[in-house]
């Protein structure tokens, strides 16, 4: 899955990269072969496409596993140029030596000269003494002692070159000249940093962002919290309100506004205002953002967005009814009643399934507080005057049950009450009247009789 995280770093870089008139570059780091599958890959990918990172406006994607000769090549530069030796520790000797599981490596095979050898790790030999100073857009300068940061190992014992020393090659290879990712990766910089020092060439600008948290100000995880942005895709997000909402993650248009065009976006977006303290991911505004993206859609727009969750796409699971009973012209007819009342578009199946399925699907909370006493004789006297009414529309419909209420001395919410369970199947949806008018006087009927 695709975390909402990583998207919102996506849309920083990819909103920096046009702005300096360079080029953002996807690569897919897959030397993990458990994390690994294409499936997984083509995710990413229609992810990006959705939040308006199209196939074709960018580089790649690249694979990291094609540059496994170039990064074999590098760590054997920096083991002959004395950057780097090789090490038959294991973490249980490291310990023993240490006394603790949490000293890190003691530098024990420095000096023995090992050759390569099957379990042979690759160490970089970090400097004793002196500083690395990462030069971070959002961060300013921080600083790391070498003496602090262990011998780490840029190749395991079968050759295979880890995440830091990979990283590097492949943006020296590719010519990347700024790093916009996520304030997690920071205390690996100075080490990336020591590697491309070492390997001659200049490192790139950096950019760390702040980490995504939730209500609980702890870190998003996949295992506690919803972060796949696909499953806000599935569940009804608009793309526009979801972009709009993650670039609001440690960072603020100018004035006191927060949904804007998206152009505005990127005409004001500066990576030096980014505020670098931890973001919260607040589902519930984000929920409310949606709202007010979908409520502002020209109302065919709103239909058009609709329709997948109407008919039942790849992703989306099929509505209650069959294809053959879907009327495109009954929804058109609610889609402004329903556009005010839902949040996402995935609302719109149980505010309009009334309208498609045989009969209602009445729910039993919905019946047990509607269906008191007398609601049955109040039914028998709606269909009455129903049975008669010269016009079928909303404010007819309205203005006979209003009556038959008052004559049992009701208003006409607790008329209204069992009419629309009877007729929806629930207490709350769309306003009942204009609901029946576009059910038709014979459904409408049938259902108060049953």
């Amino acid at each position: 899955m695709f975390h909402v995280g990583g998207a919102r770093s996506a849309l920083q870089n990819w909103i920096f990269a046009r702005q300096q008139g360079g080029v953002f570059v996807l690569r897919v780091e897959d030397t993990d072969a458990a994390r690994n599958r294409p499936e997984w890959t083509e995710g990413i990918l229609s992810a990006l496409d959705w939040i308006g990172i199209a196939r074709g406006s960018y580089e790649g994607p690249y694979f990291q596993s094609s540059y496994a000769a170039e990064h074999r090549a590098a760590a054997q530069r920096l083991h002959e140029g004395g950057r780097a030796y090789y090490c038959d520790c294991t973490r249980e000797a490291v310990q023993a030596r240490t006394g603790s599981q949490y000293s890190g490596y003691d530098g024990y095979c420095r000096d023995r000269g090992l050759p390569a050898g099957e379990g042979r790790a690759l160490r970089f030999r970090t400097p004793d003494t002196g500083e690395t100073v990462v030069v971070d857009l959002i961060r300013g300068e921080p600083t790391f002692e070498n003496r602090l940061i262990e011998d780490f190992v840029i190749a395991r014992g079968d050759g295979s070159p880890v995440f830091l020393l990979a990283n590097v090659v492949d943006d020296m290879t590719m010519g990347i000249t700024h790093v916009i990712r996520a304030e997690e990766h920071l205390p690996n910089t100075p080490k990336q940093q020591l590697l491309w020092d070492a390997l001659g060439v200049k490192p790139p600008v950096w950019a760390h962002v702040p980490v995504v948290v939730n209500e609980k100000r702890q870190k998003l995880s996949k295992r506690r919290d919803k972060v796949a942005l696909e499953a806000y895709r599935d569940e009804g997000y608009l793309a526009d309100a979801m972009r709009n909402y993650l670039m609001l993650l440690g960072w603020a248009p100018s004035g006191d506004r927060e949904i804007v065009p998206w152009s505005v976006i990127e005409d004001e977006f500066r990576l030096e205002e980014v505020n670098p303290s931890p973001a919260f991911f607040d589902e519930k505004k984000l929920r409310a953002f949606n709202g007010d993206y979908i409520r502002a859609l020209p109302v065919d727009e709103f239909v058009a967005a609709c329709r997948p969750w109407l008919t039942g796409t790849d992703t989306i699971a099929p509505p209650p009814w069959q294809p053959e009973e879907f009327d495109e012209a009954a929804f058109a007819a609610v889609a402004p009643l329903a556009q005010t009342r839902i949040a996402v578009l995935s609302e719109i199946v149980p505010n309009v399934d009334f309208l498609f399925l045989a009969s209602p699907n009445i729910e039993e909370a919905a019946w047990t507080k509607a269906m008191k006493e007398g609601a049955a004789e109040l039914l028998d006297a709606t269909v009455a005057a129903y049975e008669g009414l010269a016009s079928w529309d909303a404010e007819s419909l309205k203005a006979t049950l209003e009556a038959v209420g008052a004559e049992r001395g009701l208003k006409l919410g607790k008329a209204q009450a069992p009419v629309r369970v009877a007729v929806t199947g629930r207490t709350v949806g769309l306003p009942l009247f204009e609901s029946l008018e576009v059910l038709g006087r014979e459904r409408t009927l049938a259902r108060l009789r049953a």
